[in-house]
């Protein structure tokens, strides 16, 4: 079943657009995203969301209302709001990608450029993908889409917003180095439960927990990794000194990627991450909890509409 069957007049999907995302730059796209909808008569309502939990509310509203197709026009973040109020219903879901990072739509091979990524759902069908479970600390659960972790980042996901108009990449870097000067690296124990995986411990700039291959507008943490096998990967990336780190923003900037000595990986079902002094941990960017963390994954939770393979 393809995209345009899945909606009618009379039942038409919902939209939501979080007109913050991208430094702004999803109001430039919306009239030509309306536009091609229109012309494939695939009808839709859209609804701006300017918070996290007027999205959620209107999206839980939406689907008592018998809406079964709903859409993200956003980031990771705006997605993974999308998809913790779903969570448990049949809905088919979807994401325009118009955030600063937009690891998860690259991960289903869509085009970074919003209007052709509208063009590619619509010639696309449903997929069922795997989504990870954060129980942080203080007893709280949530769904995340693509990375999460402790360390360095999280501590960078408070200063992403003042550097929200800076493109891509750059964005993450400029808000990690602004971090990196008031940061004490932690020593992180990982634990696998349930897997013949050893732990893995050390002292750390960052430990991600991933379910997408990039991380950060495409930092390939875990180039190997994918939508829908059942497996998180968990990385710890090794304490690096600020001139280290400085020394490798050529290489993270243009390729996107860190030297593999600096890395330790590990595939699980499901990793515990122990730090040994309070920290928070952030799932695609928004800060879900205090650690310790413990993240799994859930199997092909939820169907998100994906350009058919070629």
């Amino acid at each position: 079943m393809d995209a345009l069957s899945l909606v009618s007049r009379e039942s038409p999907a919902v939209v939501f657009v979080n007109p913050s995302a991208g430094g702004g730059r999803t109001q430039t796209y919306l009239p030509r995203i309306k536009n091609l909808f229109s012309a494939r008569q695939f009808h839709a309502e859209f609804v701006f969301t300017p918070s996290m939990e007027r999205l959620e509310l209107r999206a839980r509203a939406a689907i008592a209302a018998g809406r079964r197709v709903l859409l993200a026009v956003g980031g990771d973040g705006t997605l993974q709001g999308l998809v913790n109020a779903t969570r448990g219903s049949d809905v088919v879901l979807g994401i325009l990608p118009a955030g600063g990072g937009n690891d998860f739509a690259a991960a289903l091979g869509l085009p970074k450029n919003p209007l052709a990524a509208a063009q590619a759902i619509l010639n696309g069908r449903p997929r069922a993908v795997d989504v990870l479970r954060a129980r942080t600390a203080d007893g709280q659960e949530r769904l995340y889409v693509g990375g999460g972790g402790v360390g360095l980042d999280a501590e960078a996901a408070s200063y992403a917003i003042a550097y929200r108009r800076i493109p891509g990449r750059l964005r993450y870097v400029a808000a990690a180095l602004r971090a990196l000067s008031a940061y004490t690296p932690l020593n992180v124990r990982a634990e696998f439960p349930g897997s013949r995986s050893p732990g893995m411990e050390a002292r750390v700039l960052l430990a991600a927990v991933l379910k997408t291959p990039t991380y950060g507008a495409g930092i390939r943490l875990a180039p190997a990794a994918q939508m829908d096998d059942g497996l998180l990967s968990t990385i710890l990336v090794s304490d690096l000194t600020a001139l280290q780190v400085l020394g490798l923003l050529p290489r993270l900037v243009t390729r996107g990627t860190l030297p593999e000595s600096h890395l330790q990986r590990v595939s699980a079902k499901r990793v515990r991450l122990t730090p040994d002094h309070p920290c928070l941990f952030h799932g695609d960017g928004e800060i879900l909890g205090p650690a310790p963390v413990e993240i799994e994954v859930l199997p092909r939770a939820i169907r998100i509409l994906a350009p058919t393979p070629s």
